[in-house]
C-alpha cells in the first residue's frame, strides 16, 4: 500500500475531489497536494505544498517528502482555465516531462497514476463502434487537450520503458459531467439555444465527477492496470442529451457550428475545441471491460444517470429567462431612480 502519495493539480476541481476521497479511505498515512495556487476548496487530510511541476523543484519535493506514489491530476482540459492555449500546453506537456523526469530519478517512487482522456482516440466517421485500449485513433487529434494527452501518454510510455519497476495506471476518462464541475461540455449544454450539427447525432458517453474520484482512488490503491478506459454504462446521443436539458436547439450545418464556436470563444461564452465539435458530429464509444475485470472498478452512475444529475442541478431555461428579466428590471429601476434624482436635484438648485 502507498505510504506517501503526491497529487499534482490539487487546486483544480478533480484534483481536490480526489484528495478528499483518498483521505476518507484512511489507507494512506500521508497525502501531499501540489499546485501553483492554494486550493479554493478543502482537500481533506492532504497537506498543500505550493509548487510548479514545470520547475525542477518538484524533484526535490518528491525526494524530501519520501514520495512513493505519484498521481498526476494536473493535465488541464480547457485553455480558458489555464490562461490561454499556450499556457495550457506548457503545463500539460512540459509539466508532465518535468514530473516524469523527477520520478525517474527517484528511487522511492514505485507507483504512477495518470489522468488522461478518451479524447486520445479522436473522433471520425472511420471509428469502430467501441474503442478498446489497444486500438489507435483513426485520426489523431491535432489540437487542444486531446493532442496534449496523446503527447502525455507517449511520455508515460517512454518512462515505463526506462523504469519498468514502477507500476503505472493511465485512466482514459470519458467526458466528465456532474452538478458541480464546469467543463466545455457542461457549458455547451447550458447554452440558452443549443446549436446542433445538421444531419449528425454523435454518440456520447459520460463519467460522473464522483466516479472520477472513486476510479482514481481505486487506481491508486489497487495493483497497476496499465491503460484503462473509464466511462459510465450506456450511451446517449447528442439529440437525446439536448432533449433532457429541456432547452431549445437549432440545427445548423457542421461547418457553421465552427463559426458559431469562434464567436462563442471571442465572447467568452464557450470554450469548445475543434476536437469536441468533431465529437458532437461523429461521437465515440468506449469498451470498459478492462475497467471492470482488471482495475476492478464499477461506476456508480450510468452515462444517462450522470447527465440527468447534471441537468437537475443546472439552471432551467425558464429560470434563466426570469433571472434575465429580473436583472433587466433592476437595471431599469436603478436608471429611473438615477434620472429622478438628477431631476429633483436640479429643481432644488433652481
Amino acid at each position: 500500500m502507498p505510504e506517501v502519495v503526491l497529487i499534482t493539480g490539487v487546486s483544480r476541481y478533480l484534483g481536490g475531489a480526489f484528495a478528499r476521497a483518498l483521505s476518507q479511505t484512511d489507507e494512506v498515512p500521508r497525502i501531499i497536494g501540489v499546485d501553483v495556487v492554494p486550493p479554493p476548496r478543502p482537500i481533506g487530510g492532504a497537506e498543500f505544498v505550493r509548487a510548479d511541476i514545470r520547475s525542477p523543484m518538484i524533484g526535490k519535493i518528491i525526494e524530501q517528502q519520501q514520495v512513493d506514489t505519484v498521481v498526476h491530476m494536473g493535465v488541464i482540459a480547457t485553455p480558458l482555465n489555464a490562461g490561454g492555449r499556450a499556457t495550457q500546453k506548457e503545463i500539460n506537456v512540459i509539466g508532465t516531462m518535468q514530473l516524469l523526469a523527477a520520478c525517474q530519478k527517484s528511487t522511492r517512487v514505485q507507483r504512477l497514476v495518470v489522468k488522461s482522456t478518451a479524447g486520445v482516440y479522436g473522433s471520425s466517421y472511420r471509428d469502430p463502434a467501441m474503442f478498446t485500449e489497444d486500438m489507435a485513433a483513426r485520426r489523431l487529434p491535432n489540437v487542444g487537450f486531446g493532442k496534449d494527452s496523446v503527447e502525455v501518454e507517449a511520455y508515460v510510455r517512454g518512462f515505463a520503458r526506462r523504469r519498468p519497476d514502477v507500476g503505472i495506471t493511465v485512466l482514459r476518462l470519458a467526458n466528465v459531467i456532474g452538478p458541480r464541475i464546469r467543463t466545455a461540455m457542461t457549458d455547451f449544454f447550458r447554452l440558452p439555444l443549443i446549436p446542433l450539427p445538421l444531419g449528425w447525432d454523435g454518440r456520447l458517453q459520460f463519467l460522473h465527477e464522483d466516479d472520477v474520484a472513486a476510479a482514481t482512488v481505486r487506481a491508486t490503491l489497487a495493483p497497476p492496470a496499465g491503460t484503462v478506459n473509464v466511462a459510465g454504462d450506456g450511451i446517449i446521443t447528442v439529440s437525446q442529451a439536448t432533449a433532457l436539458t429541456g432547452r431549445p436547439f437549432v440545427k445548423i450545418p457542421a461547418v457553421a457550428t465552427r463559426g458559431a464556436n469562434s464567436l462563442f470563444k471571442r465572447t467568452g461564452i464557450l470554450d469548445f475545441s475543434p476536437e469536441q465539435l468533431e465529437l458532437l458530429v461523429h461521437g465515440r464509444g468506449l469498451d470498459t471491460s478492462k475497467m471492470r475485470h482488471l482495475l476492478g472498478f464499477e461506476p456508480t452512475w450510468t452515462t444517462r444517470g450522470a447527465f440527468e444529475d447534471f441537468v437537475a442541478a443546472a439552471p432551467r431555461p425558464v429560470d434563466q429567462a426570469l433571472a434575465a428579466v429580473s436583472s433587466a428590471a433592476d437595471v431599469a429601476e436603478e436608471a429611473v431612480h438615477a434620472v429622478t434624482g438628477v431631476l429633483v436635484t436640479g429643481k432644488a438648485h433652481q
